[in-house]
């Protein structure tokens, strides 16, 4: 793989020693090493190495980030798992689909596969984060599927495509999540100030422009000079400042 652009796992608010154990493993099955753990409930995962088979290069070199924000800043790319086949506004991907996506995404830059916790999997807030959300296909008889499983069949089907991009690295790097958390932020304070978003309800409508710009590939430098734009519109819409100050 591209250095700069391999898979990252990430573990959401995971909370079971064994979940975590059991995905090291998977991940040194096919080769994976990065992986994030973001708000996990507990932080003693003594417990994880007795499933940790010949993975402990992936347990020791786990990253833990206090927010989900935090985990995803470097990507450009993230995914979602999610067991819910109704998501407002979303259509899922197969297990198949999102391999691909993440292999073709992987041109432009870093890209994350996500996972949500044991008990109650990925929010709605926490999808907002991910560009595309994916769905394993199951039985009615038995539609729920654990962390570890999920893992297997997901990182099989990308060790298999190769998360590899099939062409050469784009010109430019796409925009890193971090840096279209910071024009989220900047779009939202100077919006609210418009009077365009709802104060009492501004995120259904930021929502939808943060997927805006996620489904439009803006490169790192795009997106810098966005946010510069609302920075520099924001301060002129400021109480007291004057006409044409920066």
């Amino acid at each position: 793989m591209r250095p700069g652009a391999e898979l990252t796992v990430i573990l959401h608010q995971t909370r079971s020693p064994d979940n975590l154990g059991a995905v090291c493993r998977i991940m040194a099955n096919f080769d994976f090493h990065r992986l994030i753990l973001s708000e996990p409930i507990t932080r003693d995962f003594s417990g994880a190495e007795r499933l940790a088979v010949k993975s402990g290069h992936v347990l020791e070199g786990l990253v833990v980030a206090d927010t989900l924000t935090e985990a995803v800043k470097d990507c450009v790319y993230v995914v979602g798992s999610t067991s819910r086949t109704q998501v407002e506004g979303r259509s899922p991907l197969t297990p198949e689909e999102a391999a691909r996506r993440l292999a073709e995404e992987s041109k432009r830059g870093r890209v994350a596969l996500l996972f949500g916790g044991e008990q109650r999997g990925l929010s709605d807030e926490d999808l907002t984060h991910c560009a595309d959300v994916l769905v394993i296909p199951t039985s009615e008889v038995q539609p729920s599927m654990n962390l570890a499983q999920s893992a297997s069949v997901l990182l099989y089907l990308c060790h298999r495509q190769g998360v590899e991009p099939s062409g050469p690295p784009a010109a430019e790097p796409g925009a890193r999540l971090g840096t279209l958390s910071a024009l989220s932020t900047r779009m939202k304070e100077t919006l609210l100030a418009a009077d365009f978003l709802n104060k009492q309800a501004p995120e259904h409508v930021l929502h939808e422009l943060e997927q805006t710009l996620m489904r439009s590939k803006l490169t790192q430098r795009e997106a810098e000079l966005w946010l510069n734009a609302f920075k520099h519109l924001g301060r002129a819409m400021a109480p007291g400042a004057k006409p044409g100050a920066t």
